[in-house]
């Protein structure tokens, strides 16, 4: 006898939209105003909250807990908030992943094809790109940016409304209180610089006089021991060569909270 894709003790909303390819488990809870793509896969005991849109193709692992009102004591539960998240991403056990305020958009967005581990914090506001990996017990405050590419270690804490720049690595505990800028790698409490992301940027494709670049524009961030006016200037003749420092460039020019130098 073929099971059924839906589980007959899960309870689901009859305003969540599901599409008829979505495989729930048992005691999963699919609230008001949830819509669940083609082919996504939620495991036994997770818990979808609405307002929330969650992409195709996606799994999400028991005990999850998506779409929940924020931990902001300003929230209120009829708050026009939601959570979007995108598409094939990968939601372990107990990840939380939490709508947003009226303090920003009232969003909170995950993109694709992100590998997000056990015990994962994602707290209101948040934006997360696109092939990030998360490990075990990362926690982001509210109000944070994670470009595509980033890699955070295991136990990785992030201060509020902290940016990470794309292919940025975060070693196990880092705690971080200023903005990483894309490819450079920081560790521990405070974080500080390490380096660059090389082994990740190779693994991506990136060409060695793009390496070569990324870390010439590092030692002048990190190194150099000039001022930031003068290591703008410097960048900016870097990235004339580099579209990589160019991002570097445009990441430290937008930072509100500063780099961790």
């Amino acid at each position: 006898m073929k099971e059924p894709l839906i589980h007959p003790t899960a309870i689901i909303s009859a305003s969540a939209q599901i599409d008829s390819s979505v495989r729930i488990g048992p005691y999963s809870v699919i609230g008001a105003g949830v819509d669940i793509g083609a082919e996504t896969i939620i495991d036994s005991h997770v818990v979808l909250k609405g307002p929330m849109t969650l992409g195709r193709g996606n799994r999400v692992y028991p005990f999850a807990v998506l779409g929940e009102l924020s931990q902001d004591m300003t929230a209120r539960p009829d708050d026009a908030t939601r959570v979007v998240i995108g598409d094939r991403n990968t939601i372990r056990e107990y990840v939380t992943i939490q709508r947003g305020t009226l303090k920003e958009q009232g969003l909170t967005k995950v993109g694709d094809d992100n590998w997000i581990m056990a015990h994962v914090h994602i707290a209101h506001d948040c934006v997360v790109g696109n092939h990030t990996i998360m490990a075990n017990n990362v926690a982001l405050s509210g109000h944070i940016f994670v470009g595509d590419w980033a890699v955070l270690g295991g136990y990785t804490l992030i201060h509020q409304f902290c940016r990470l720049g794309a292919h940025c690595f975060t070693g196990g505990g880092a705690v971080l209180r200023r903005d990483v800028p894309p490819f450079v790698m920081v560790e521990g409490h405070p974080a500080q610089p390490r380096g660059i992301n090389s082994e990740g940027l190779k693994r991506r494709g990136f060409s060695l006089e793009d390496v070569t670049a990324i870390k010439d524009a590092y030692k002048l961030i990190y190194l150099s021991g000039m001022v930031m006016a003068d290591v703008k200037t410097g960048l900016s003749k870097l990235a004339a060569q580099s579209p990589a420092v160019g991002q570097m460039l445009e990441f430290i020019e937008s930072s509100k909270r500063a780099l961790q130098r």
